[in-house]
Order: C-alpha cells, then structure tokens, then sequence
C-alpha cells in the first residue's frame, strides 16, 4: 500500500509530454534558439530540422566616437578668431595722399614767397625811367633787367617781318609782329622788336601799309625773356616762314641780329586802338608786369587736400572694417 501510493505521487509529480511540450521556453543565446526546460533539456530528433529567428548580425551606423583621433568638444573648446587682414594696401596709399599734399603746400609757400618778390622787383623796375639800349647786350644779363624798361632808334627791316602765333586778342585771330630793328652801330648792333598784335585777316603787307613806313623811328619797350613753347606747341618752321613760339636765338640766326628780345610799349585810348586796328598797326601792350601768381590758390587746395585725406585716415583707422570675417576653428593648443 505504502509502495503503491509512493509510485502514484511520483507520477503526479512528473509531467506528460504534452505539458513538457507547452511549458517549452525559446530563448535567443548567441543569435541560436534553444529549448529549455523544467532542468532536462531535451534534444530533436535528427528528422526535424532547427528552426532560427535570425541568422544575420545587427549593423550599426558609424560614429564619431569609432575613431581613435576623435576629441570631444568639452575636452578641447573652440576659440572665436578673426580672419583676413584688417587693412589692405589701399590704407598706406591713404597714409601717402596726405603727406605729400602737405609737402606739395609747403613747396607753394616757398613758391608764393618767391613770384611775390620777383613781382615786386619787377614792378619797381617798370618805375624807372627808360635807359638807352646800349648798342651791345649781353644776352646773360637780360635776366638780371627783366621788365626794364628802355628807348631806342632805328629803321624797321620790314623785308625781315616774322608773325608770331595764332595769338588771341579780345577774342580775335590774329599774329604777334616781330620786325628786326637795325640802329647805330652796324648790323651787330640790331635788336628784335615785338611791334604788338595784328588781326589775322592783315596779315599780309600789302593790306596795311601804315604799318611798314620807311624811315627812323623811336621805340620804348621793356627788355623780356619771351615765353617759352608748351607741350601743345608745334616746332616753328623757318624755312616756310611759320612761327608758333618766339625763339630768340633762332630769329636772331635768321635776321642776323642779336639774341634780345624788346617788347614796345603804348598806352593807347580806345578809340585809337579801333583806329590801329583797322589801319593794321601793330598794338603794343601796356607796361605792366603780366607774370601770373596762382600759388596761394595752389597753397589752398595742397593744404586743403592733406587735411581732408587726413580725416578720412583717421576714420578708417578709427572704424574696424566691415568685411572682416570671423570664424572657428578648432584649438590645436592644450
């Protein structure tokens, strides 16, 4: 009884093979299935075939953190730099503009003091009374008697008439008379005379013959240095009687006279200026000092210039550029 009872409890106890079927667990171990158990594992039989989930290993996306170089941003922080230059060459040409401006206005102050006193010598000179044109003159020392005035006597060499110009007068066309005067003392002693202006259409002899009367004549005029060719000026042509600027020496080597240049003088009304004009009489100009004296106004703009440049100067220097660029970049420092 004892006996029988025992082997009835045990057959409690152990489970059928449906309840060892249902209470089957299948779980993944290393990417297999097994079966388990209440603690006895059974095996398939070779028939049937193992059933898999999966066969094929999980991919990840690569990370930063994969690289073995990879720093992290809280281990190194970035630092705000600024790129480009802060200037350009643009700011030393700046720099320039104004030092040179105001070295040029100093130079016109040296300038402006020196055309003032030139001024004023020859206008104390043109005071004087007339000297008598020595029969000789030393052509170097007409520097030293510019505007001086001076008288002589002669007979104008008409055949040896030279026109001068284009030169404009009160609107007008028309040509500078420069006639050789022979005087006393032999061909050596012959001066050119810058008789005064013409109209264009006059030009020729023939229609103006008050102007080349024969005979003595007296002349007063000032000792000059004539103006001298610009850039714009053609060469003068000599042989085909075309002159566009006064050269001394070259008149002189043609009419066979003395490289000085004499200016006649008059102070005509106006009436007998429409007279001489008409009549194709030479006007002489006025005794007057004509030298031109612009340098205060150069002064002006030099030192008005320097200080404008300088004010810009000091405000690009003074205002950061806008096109500065400022960027990160990674600190290579620790």
């Amino acid at each position: 009884m004892a006996s029988s009872s025992g082997t009835l409890f045990r057959c409690l106890l152990r489970p059928s093979p449906a309840h060892k079927a249902a209470a089957a667990v299948v779980r993944p171990i290393g990417g297999r299935t097994a079966a388990l158990n209440w603690g006895t594992t059974t095996s398939r039989s070779a028939a049937t075939p193992r059933r898999l989930l999966s066969t094929s290993p999980r991919r990840h996306a690569k990370q930063p953190g994969d690289d073995p170089s990879f720093t992290s941003i809280l281990d190194n922080p970035p630092e705000l730099v600024r790129t480009g230059r802060r200037h350009g060459y643009g700011l030393i040409i700046l720099a320039i503009i104004p030092v040179t401006a105001f070295i040029l206005g100093t130079w016109q102050v040296k300038r402006l003091e020196w055309k003032s006193d030139l001024i004023a010598k020859c206008e104390d000179r043109l005071v004087r009374s007339p000297l008598p044109l020595p029969a000789r003159v030393d052509p170097n020392a007409i520097d030293d008697f510019d505007y001086r005035r001076v008288w002589t006597t002669g007979h104008f060499r008409h055949d040896k008439e030279m026109l001068v110009g284009p030169r404009m007068r009160d609107g007008e066309q028309g040509y500078m008379v420069v006639t050789p005067l022979e005087r006393e003392g032999g061909p050596e002693a012959t001066v050119l005379v810058n008789r005064g202006w013409i109209s264009k259409k006059l030009q020729d002899q023939r229609a103006r013959p008050d102007s080349v009367k024969p005979g003595e004549v007296r002349i007063e005029g000032m000792l000059r240095k004539p103006w001298k060719k610009n850039m714009f000026t053609p060469e003068n042509r000599p042989d085909i009687g075309e002159f566009y600027f006064p050269d001394v020496h070259q008149m002189a080597a043609l009419t066979g006279s003395q490289p000085v240049w004499v200016e006649q003088t008059m102070d005509p009304d106006l009436l007998q200026v429409y007279d001489y004009e008409t009549r194709g009489i030479p006007i002489g100009r006025p005794a007057e000092v004509n030298l031109r004296n612009n340098h205060a106004q150069y002064i002006f703009t030099w030192y008005g210039l320097a200080l404008a440049t300088s004010v810009m100067f000091w405000m690009v220097v003074r205002k950061p550029p806008s096109d500065i660029a400022r960027r990160v970049r990674q600190n290579k420092t620790w």
